[in-house]
């Protein structure tokens, strides 16, 4: 569904992306790990468009997106949900979905006519069932809990109908329960909408429990791929990320 071929990206001569090359398979539930700075928040940067790569190319189901604007590469099928949440803070839980919704059926010009539509707020009510937000589905997004903002945020990314889902660090910011049950919730959509997901994580417990393949980076460079197992005992990614006491327990 995703493929990267030779990937490069340079920030005043610093590379960010070194010569990237990944495959990732149609409904496939992945994590990108590595230290900070190793790439991989411009990885995705790449994919969505925010930067177009010095070189390389980035196929979606076959189609180079590499160097396309943003918006198209939504209308193609690529999602994102962010590291901080990016929400509509005035407005409900319901209506930033249907709005979301919407936008993405490219009906902005009745959304000020007649907003929200039904098939748009019926829609919402599906992602809100499949994130366990139909609870607060009246409160203003601004003043939900950490937590349902990340679920929300997940959600306005599910409103465009990706092929690809890009989750950069869903557990973030949250405590140790918390941190389960997010991950739990985007197992179970993963699982309902059968969609390829990508997901940046720093928690080795969580990314070892859940992820069907790992993938390394390192200084922009892809250090090695394979099942958690395999990652787990790899001695590059000991030394170079896990450190020897996972090793050991590994």
């Amino acid at each position: 569904m995703l493929k990267l071929e030779h990937v490069v990206k340079s920030f005043g001569g610093v590379a960010a992306t070194r010569d990237v090359s990944l495959e990732f398979a149609d409904g496939s539930f992945s994590a990108i790990i590595g230290p900070n700075g190793a790439g991989k928040t411009t990885l995705f940067n790449l994919i969505t468009g925010r930067f177009p790569p010095d070189s390389g190319r980035i196929l979606l189901a076959g189609d180079n997106i590499a160097g396309l604007g943003r918006r198209e590469i939504v209308r193609r099928g690529v999602g994102r949900a962010f590291q901080v949440a990016s929400l509509f803070p005035s407005l409900t839980v319901e209506e930033a979905l249907a709005a979301a919704v919407q936008a993405h059926q490219r009906r902005e010009t009745v959304k000020l006519q007649s907003f929200p539509l039904g098939s748009s707020v019926s829609r919402a009510g599906e992602i809100m069932e499949m994130l366990k937000l139909t609870r607060v589905a009246g409160i203003v997004s601004r003043n939900l809990s950490h937590g349902d903002q990340k679920l929300l945020d997940i959600g306005l990314a599910l409103a465009l109908d990706p092929k690809v889902l890009l989750l950069d660090e869903p557990t973030a910011g949250m405590g140790p329960e918390e941190r389960w049950q997010m991950i739990e919730t985007v197992q179970a959509l993963w699982r309902a909408v059968q969609m390829t997901l990508i997901f940046i994580e720093h928690d080795m417990d969580i990314v070892f429990k859940v992820a069907e393949t790992v993938r390394v980076l390192s200084y922009g460079a892809v250090l090695a791929e394979g099942t958690p197992d395999e990652i787990r005992r790899d001695p590059a990614v000991i030394e170079a990320y896990l450190g020897k006491a996972a090793g050991a327990a590994a």
